[in-house]
């Protein structure tokens, strides 16, 4: 019998750049052009059936103008969406246009989309380069910058997937103007959770700005944008692949994405992790690190966001509790929450463990209290 060592030792780059402008369509062309992913000549540029009239099909033709190859593969617009057969079915209409290896993603779209478009380009071809480019405030508070791809399953949301890094995330500000004011205000979600769990300037700011955030003003748009970007990053570069730290990003969360999958996404992401924030926040006044006034706090802000700060009737209690049990934080049965502390900070209850078990009877009071 003998042993053979393989030895596969690497020290890997994965940097990338977060340009946040305003109509960046022939910026994205211009960093092609200066070789942002080599030789590529070959794009496919993936999403939704909303966003493909309003930004992807003007990027098809850039590309086109430019004389790279380039073709679309549209799914309908929705959380639905992003499932298993969904990514096969675009894998497959590549496969049928002739893409292989040679060639690059580029996500047009929201939340949805770069999610599954990088986890279309981290398994195929066993890996080919992707861009995003984020044409809503929900995609550039999150989707679209850390690295994480997936899917959705019917039992859980997100447990599919891959960390994947993309060469260049494009937030197109301008793009924010052409969302409902329902997607908006969702993504106002994710940003209020960063403010909560990393930044009481951030949080304060919104309490000062909303009604400028809402109307997409130029300056207050810009500003959050970047502090989105700013957190991410600290909290990215630190833990990349969720050993530790950046188990805080799932603030709100775990209740959040229970919801959301029983809602039958009736509630959109943002509108879900709002409700989670709530009871993250009654949580954290239950363990003795935040304030009554405080939890008030972050329950008026998310209001003056115009998001939802109640379990919808619609939504089996019960069932909730049992669907809790499907989050990635679960360990060996028991639930796990992030907990907030205070306002702008959240609790390390060891060295790089900021995730505590929480017995399902405390879970369901908390739940049951959420009228």
């Amino acid at each position: 019998m003998s042993t053979f060592q393989v030895e596969l030792k690497k020290v890997v780059d994965d940097s990338y750049d977060i340009e946040i402008g305003f109509n960046l369509t022939g910026k994205l062309i211009e960093d092609l052009k200066q070789g942002l992913v080599g030789k590529i000549q070959k794009f496919a540029v993936v999403t939704d059936s909303t966003v493909q009239e309003l930004y992807a099909q003007k990027i098809l033709n850039l590309l086109t103008d430019a004389g790279y190859h380039a073709n679309m593969f549209v799914f309908p617009a929705g959380e639905k969406s992003k499932t298993r057969q969904t990514k096969e079915d675009v894998e497959d209409a590549m496969l049928e246009m002739e893409y292989r290896r040679d060639c690059c993603v580029i996500a047009v779209g929201g939340g949805v989309v770069t999610d599954l478009a990088g986890f279309v380009a981290g398994t195929f071809g066993r890996g080919v380069p992707f861009i995003n480019y984020a044409t809503t405030l929900l995609a550039a508070a999150d989707a679209s910058v850390g690295g994480k791809t997936a899917v959705d399953t019917p039992r859980a949301t997100n447990l599919i997937g891959l960390f994947n890094q993309p060469k260049k995330v494009y937030i197109d500000i301008a793009a924010w103007k052409t969302l409902p004011k329902r997607q908006l205000s969702s993504g106002m979600a994710e940003t209020i959770k960063h403010a909560c769990l990393a930044n009481y300037d951030l949080f304060e700011y919104l309490e000062t700005h909303m009604e400028e955030i809402l109307a997409c003003e130029k300056e207050a748009c810009e500003h959050i944008a970047e502090e989105n970007c700013r957190i991410k990053y600290q909290v990215v570069m630190k833990d990349e692949r969720e050993s530790g730290l950046r188990e805080v990003l799932n603030l709100g969360h775990t209740v959040g994405r229970a919801i959301e999958t029983l809602s039958d996404y009736r509630l959109l992401h943002g509108e879900a992790v709002s409700i989670g924030m709530v009871a993250q926040a009654a949580l954290s006044v239950r363990l003795g690190y935040m304030t009554e006034d405080e939890k008030e706090r972050v329950i008026r802000l998310l209001e003056a966001a115009e998001l939802p700060v109640a379990i919808p009737d619609y939504i089996d209690r019960e069932a909730l509790v049992k669907k809790l049990y499907t989050d990635k934080k679960v360990r060996d049965g028991k639930l796990r929450f992030v907990v907030e502390k205070g306002i702008g900070d959240v609790v390390e209850f060891e060295p790089n463990v900021y995730a505590t078990p929480v017995d399902e009877e405390t879970a369901r009071e908390i739940l049951l209290q959420m009228k």
